[in-house]
């Protein structure tokens, strides 16, 4: 896979904050299960603008942390800071209004539906009409609709998958499928994207091409991402910087080249440390 090449313009948003500033904090945050510690005392941030990687081996803590930015999870001990906004629990619409969307490691479709309607559900929170209005389809609600299917197709032509845009998704080969939730995700506008492995059963020329639409939303679109991947390569080409996790403790948090380095980083994928 080719190396990164990365150019964005981004200026700061109505909420202040400029490329490299922190967007997400998240300080001291620990999550158990039982008597089972899924996240153990981890701190670390998301600086705006950037491709943010988590990664570690199965049963890290990868997932739960995801889970516990988007408010599936709330932690036991800790502080998420979001745009300044602290907060020790939410609930995932509160963080999908406030900015933030994911996708997830399984891929989660309305699978008898087009890609079109998948993606233009991903709109929901951008509607503003009422079901009344909505269940007319006239006026006001017919042109919201319009609006909002021009920004779908506009998502559409990004992922070039203009060739699909009627099929229902349950027929797609699984590469495809991962696209259209990443467009339904895209279809947000978010300022945060969560991705959960979105190149996990992939091949190397689908996985290549995750990879450039990940970049290009980052560019492009100037969307901030955190995303967990195991494809070291995927990693270390396309991050700016990777915190890595190993039994639910941070073991390491840099640049690639740095977490590349790390002697903890190097005993835990290899095993020698347990």
């Amino acid at each position: 896979m080719n190396a990164r090449v990365k150019h964005v313009e981004l200026h700061a948003d109505d909420d202040g904050l400029s490329p490299g500033d922190v967007m997400l904090k998240i300080e001291n945050v620990s999550l158990s299960f039982g008597g089972v510690k899924a996240i153990s005392n981890i701190s670390f941030d998301i600086r705006k603008g950037e491709i943010r990687a988590i990664i570690g081996p199965n049963g890290a803590g990868k997932t739960s942390m995801l889970n516990v930015i988007n408010g599936f999870y709330h932690p036991q001990q800790g502080v998420i800071t979001f745009r300044g906004k602290a907060r020790s629990q939410m609930q995932p619409y509160e963080a999908a209004a406030s900015g933030i969307a994911r996708t997830f490691q399984n891929v989660a479709l309305f699978k008898g539906m087009s890609t079109l309607d998948n993606i233009m559900s991903g709109r929901t929170l951008k509607m503003h009409r009422n079901f009344f209005w909505q269940m007319i389809n006239v006026g006001p609600a017919r042109n919201e609709e319009i609006e909002h299917r021009l920004k779908v197709e506009e998502i559409i032509d990004f992922l070039e998958i203009q060739h699909i845009r009627k099929t229902p998704v349950g027929k797609l080969p699984y590469g495809l499928q991962k696209r259209v939730e990443l467009g339904r995700a895209l279809a947000m506008e978010p300022d945060l994207l969560l991705l959960d492995e979105p190149m996990a059963g992939m091949n190397l020329e689908e996985k290549e091409d995750m990879s450039r639409f990940i970049l290009d939303v980052n560019s492009q679109m100037g969307t901030t991402i955190a995303l967990i991947e195991h494809d070291m390569g995927v990693v270390m080409d396309i991050s700016d910087r990777v915190v890595v996790l190993d039994y639910g403790r941070k073991i390491g948090d840099g640049t690639p080249q740095d977490v590349k380095n790390n002697q903890d980083v190097i005993d835990a994928y290899l095993g020698v440390s347990h």
